[in-house]
């Protein structure tokens, strides 16, 4: 079962080459993710000599173990914007996704995108009071919402908060129908090319076959960023895991929905070669802090059973996502001493309109475009005496799993990134790192960063 429907359903998979040699180029892309090949399209369809490495395969991570929305709703996120950073920045942070999903419709295919609503739905007085203030927000910001009371699902529901005509997308095979396009414009794609060692001052790269690659400018779109100790961002992200079940169902949903309440769950249909599947999602927790994950795809199936009457269960795959402590990604200069290395993180779960933003944002700065959002996503707006306690709170954590880790858990190989002990993922089969979110297969090579090197399993 542990497979994801977007992965298993893609298009007949390109292959793209290994590097075997040394290059050179204006612009090297780390991670071949949306974020990594919307950074790549963007920036060769301007000209610019760009190569994009993926240690494994293209839109295996994140993007492809996504809920495939495509939407500027991101859960209840604008009255909080706008408490946190003001209205025109709240304006900009929608805008910038609004322009994500424009353009997603703008290049796809009939069979990677359909038009839905996205809905928010309240099942407690608190979580309706919760939809009333965000509408609010929406007023203040221009979106247009409607606030309602039914929905179709066989569930108890007190309002709703509606954005009509919103997109969902089968996230791979727009990302494959993406990558084909930015190797159109020129981009050179390669997998199972591990990037392991950097020397930024000199502007070089080394993969793991001792091939160079020579840049000018170098994006780091790898979910968690390797070189995220020099601008402290390891300091303020986050990590957060949730699960997914799919089941075939026979009628399709009109909306896209999710529940303001606990439990929190995301809920949608796809329709896939004819078939209709029916998408339960939920279950989050901070990575890497639980052994019998199984439990959480178990309470989902349940769910999708008792409430949903769907027995048929397919596919349950699950994904993790970094979260930065202000609601908004890091997209811009890591540092302002490095300032031709970008970073491209912190997505919140929302990476799909979120990855497409930001590749605007940094390619508009190679490019010396100007663009309204590259204040509000620049890593170095979170001064680290601006969230202090979070920082200690992560640091904190990382001493406890790194003391508690090599007491408790002897056992369990260590993590290349820092020397954390990891964690059996019975669920997924994994060995997850609870320090800083890297996560290694069953054989101990690398399924997600920042650690570059397999696990010593001997």
């Amino acid at each position: 079962m542990f497979n994801s429907l977007w992965l298993q359903t893609a298009y007949t998979r390109d292959t793209y080459p290994q590097l075997e040699e040394d290059v050179s180029c204006d612009v090297c892309i780390i991670g071949g993710g949306l974020s990594g090949i919307a950074n790549a399209y963007f920036l060769a369809k301007e000209g610019k000599d760009v190569i994009l490495l993926e240690k494994d395969s293209i839109l295996s991570g994140a993007t492809g173990n996504s809920t495939g929305k495509l939407t500027v709703q991101h859960d209840v996120v604008y009255t909080d914007l706008i408490k946190q950073l003001g209205l025109e920045n709240a304006k900009i942070y929608y805008e910038a996704n609004q322009e994500a999903v424009l353009f997603g419709r703008s290049i796809a295919e009939w069979d990677e995108l359909r038009l839905a609503d996205s809905i928010l739905f309240s099942q407690t007085k608190y979580g309706t009071e919760r939809l009333e203030d965000e509408m609010k927000a929406y007023k203040e910001i221009g979106i247009n919402g409607e606030l309602g009371w039914n929905t179709e699902l066989p569930l108890k529901v007190e309002k709703t908060l509606t954005i009509r005509d919103e997109t969902q997308i089968h996230p791979v095979r727009f990302g494959q129908h993406l990558a084909k396009l930015a190797q159109k414009a020129g981009a050179r794609i390669y997998e199972k090319s591990d990037v392991e060692l950097m020397d930024l001052k000199k502007r070089l790269l080394y993969t793991a076959s001792s091939n160079e690659i020579q840049f000018n400018e170098l994006i780091l779109c790898t979910h968690y960023p390797i070189e995220a100790l020099r601008g402290l961002q390891i300091m303020k992200l986050i990590v957060s895991r949730s699960y997914i079940v799919s089941a075939l169902a026979n009628m399709p949903l009109t909306g896209q929905y999710i529940s303001v309440d606990d439990p929190k769950r995301s809920i949608r249909t796809a329709f896939i070669d004819g078939k209709t599947h029916f998408l339960l999602s939920g279950e989050g927790h901070q990575a890497g802090m639980e052994k019998e994950t199984q439990i959480h795809y178990e309470k989902l199936t349940t769910e999708l059973k008792n409430i949903y009457q769907l027995d048929s269960v397919q596919y349950g795959w699950s994904a993790q996502d970094p979260s930065t402590p202000d609601l908004v990604p890091y997209a811009g200069a890591i540092s302002p001493s490095m300032p031709y290395v970008y970073m491209n993180t912190g997505f919140r779960k929302w990476g799909l309109s979120n990855s497409i933003a930001s590749a605007r944002i940094i390619s508009d700065k190679i490019l010396g475009r100007p663009n309204k959002a590259e204040a509000l996503y620049a890593p170095d707006r979170t001064g680290f005496s601006s969230f202090l306690l979070q920082a200690l709170r992560n640091t904190g954590l990382v001493l406890k799993e790194f003391t508690g880790g090599h007491i408790t858990r002897t056992d369990s190989p260590i993590c290349t990134h820092m020397g954390c002990r990891t964690r059996w993922n019975e669920g997924d089969q994994t060995w997850d790192c609870p320090c800083h979110g890297s996560r290694f297969r069953k054989d101990g090579s690398v399924l997600e960063g920042p650690a570059t090197k397999p696990l010593d399993l001997s």
